[in-house]
């Protein structure tokens, strides 16, 4: 995973470790910083030298509201409408993706709202292309 010859193999990386539940970033090994999801390089410094590991999956979701309509992708028109957040990962990360197991409806929105940050898990979401990030509230 050092030069950019090897984004394509991290990229599919990535969604492997999607399939068999394992979330995969790239750690650099000039600034020591995550990127996630994983790439060629490092997102903070641009290094292209990067090391494969895995991160825990556990966050706080900061922020949700729902999706528009049509969905943003045909492959989650059949999961709409469903919530969309954005999550802090325990390592630090921002990351955005689906939350599981909340509705799309005003009252639980709000209700998620007056929760204030929430403990979240990660979870792998199968559609019928390919695995897909999500999470769930863990509390």
């Amino acid at each position: 995973m050092g030069n950019e010859q090897t984004q394509p193999s991290a990229i599919r990386w990535y969604y492997e470790g999607l399939k068999e539940g394992t979330f995969r970033a790239v750690r650099c090994n000039d600034c020591g910083r995550l990127t996630f999801p994983p790439t060629g390089c490092c997102e903070h410094c641009g290094s292209w030298s990067v090391e494969g590991t895995t991160i825990s999956g556990e966050g706080t979701l900061l922020f949700a509201t729902h999706n528009i309509a049509p969905a943003c992708h045909p492959r989650f028109e059949a999961i709409a409408p469903y919530v969309y957040c954005h999550i802090r990962l325990k390592e630090g990360n921002i990351v955005q993706a689906i939350v599981l197991g909340v509705q799309a409806t005003p009252e639980q929105l709000h209700a998620l709202f007056k929760r204030g940050p929430v403990p979240v898990k990660a979870e792998t979401l199968t559609m019928e292309d390919l695995p897909v990030l999500a999470f769930r509230l863990a509390a």
